[in-house]
């Protein structure tokens, strides 16, 4: 009997997406940007007080092999040869913090979360003197035997130890912070060829594209050009627009970060960045923690089932509020009950508080740039729910735009890993980029309704802030 012949497609690129609730391992075709196959595991978080969030680095390090081998499996059921795959790309989750032990790998505890909020009392202390660390690509290439210990400066803007000007480690910081310079990783360009792959099906292919999650979903966007924003709809929000080659430093509650610099000797490009913390957690507070529902999925049925919260409005405040607020003391809440709410009521309250929140964001935005977004661009997991998206656009009163294909995250780490020098199987060149098909989510109601419905809101924001006094732990900082 004659082999099976293996389909041929060019050269191909393998992306790690490591994000807050899951690990995916995608695998694209570098001419056409078509995602071939991938394999997706749920990360477990672990709470152990209340405002800790934790997850096992070991955990997260096996689901990263674990879709790795199931992806390459179903590629091989397609017969597709994975020898075909040229590169790997890593998008991660940013400021989660785990400490590795030098000289045995092993982590010394579990991983810190960003939504964790035990060190706000620390926080607070620190900044009265006023006038981390994401390093899952060293596992990969060998560990402790011989591995690579680096980030991207995407990531290492997001550690408050790094000078987003000079593109290194600030000493002045570190030395605020009292952590050692020696212990930090190298900081290398957002797609340049780190390592290779030490074990598994892919061993031996190189990791040559590394992007903090935000910054990726910016770069599979294609958002290359000045003022082009996009917003990701994964565990929390996040907004970013492109500011180009220049900082611009807000007034309105977003952050200054480092958008890309995919290459050596590439220019570095910054953006404007507003941050939700709550947006598909509160989807998993509902399944985990409410019971209101067994699936992510049912989230949408139960909404379209009444059309409206019935003056119910939810403020997801779990873990503080992020932008335009940055108030640690606002906690959740759920206001505008009467006996007539149902669970339908509060899951349609639950997408209406990340439209809320998003649209509070986005003005943000438009005052720092002074030009407003005509349409917005989304991507993430959440954008498959029809009727968020038909919210998002009728609370912001502008069109929403989502490209056929969500995982544009993943994507952006898969261009940045075959644009490398040495790589070179995916052209960054504006007209050699794949048309993306669109579709497109216009408001549906009229600009009165949408404005009442946001003060409403911002009423209901108000009354979520001053639920906690910080308690100062016993051991102060000197």
């Amino acid at each position: 009997m004659a082999a099976t012949k293996k389909a041929v497609l060019g050269p191909l690129v393998g992306a790690v997406d490591q994000g807050t609730s899951s690990t995916r391992f995608l695998v694209f075709n570098s001419k056409t940007a078509e995602l071939l196959s991938h394999h997706q595991v749920e990360i477990k978080q672990e709470f152990p007080k209340e405002g800790w969030v934790e997850q096992d680095p070991k955990e997260i390090l096996q689901s990263v092999y674990e879709c790795i081998e199931k992806t390459c499996e179903k590629l091989g059921q397609l017969n597709i040869d994975i020898s075909n795959i040229k590169a790997i790309g890593v998008s991660n989750q940013r400021e989660t913090t785990v400490v590795w032990d030098k000289l045995t790998g092993e982590p010394l505890y579990n991983a810190v979360v960003w939504l964790d909020l035990r060190t706000q009392s620390t926080v607070e202390i620190l900044s009265k003197r006023i006038p981390g660390n994401n390093n899952f690509v060293k596992s990969l290439t060998g560990g402790v035997n011989g591995g690579v210990h680096c980030t991207d400066v995407t990531n290492a803007s997001r550690t408050m130890l790094f000078n987003i000007h000079s593109l290194d480690w600030d000493k002045e910081l570190c030395d605020f912070f009292g952590i050692p310079m020696e212990i930090l990783p190298n900081v290398r360009s957002s797609s340049e060829i780190y390592g290779l792959m030490k074990a598994g099906a892919l061993e031996g292919v190189p990791i040559s594209g590394c992007l903090g999650d935000q910054s990726a979903a910016l770069v599979g966007q294609m958002c290359f050009q000045d003022g082009q924003a996009k917003n990701t709809y994964g565990t929390g929000c996040f907004l970013l627009c492109n500011t180009g080659r220049k900082c611009v430093f807000s007034e309105h509650g977003l952050l200054t970060t480092v958008a890309y610099k995919l290459g050596r000797d590439k220019p570095v490009y910054y953006a404007l960045e507003g941050s939700v913390a709550i947006a598909g957690a509160v989807i998993r507070w509902l399944r985990d923690n409410l019971g209101i529902i067994k699936t992510s999925e049912e989230i949408e049925k139960l909404a379209k089932e009444v059309g409206t919260s019935y003056g119910c409005y939810f403020v997801p405040a779990f873990s503080g509020l992020y932008a335009p607020y940055w108030e640690p003391s606002a906690r959740g809440i759920i206001c505008g009950l009467t006996q007539f709410t149902n669970k339908c009521h509060i899951a349609f309250a639950a997408l209406e508080a990340v439209c809320f929140q998003t649209r509070e964001i986005l003005e943000a935005m438009n005052r720092d740039c002074g030009i407003p977004l005509r349409h917005l661009q989304v991507d993430g997991g959440m954008t498959n729910n029809k009727i968020l998206m038909q919210l998002q656009a009728d609370i912001l009163y502008i069109p929403v735009v989502k490209p056929s294909m969500p995982e544009t995250t993943a994507l952006g780490a898969a261009m940045a890993a075959g644009a490398a020098e040495g790589v070179a199987v995916w052209s960054l060149d504006p007209e050699d980029l794949s048309a993306v098909t669109m579709e497109r989510f216009e408001p549906q109601i009229n600009a009165e309704e949408s404005e009442i419905r946001y003060s409403t809101w911002k009423k209901a924001v108000m009354k979520s802030m001053g639920w906690v006094t910080t308690q100062y732990p016993e051991i102060g900082i000197p």
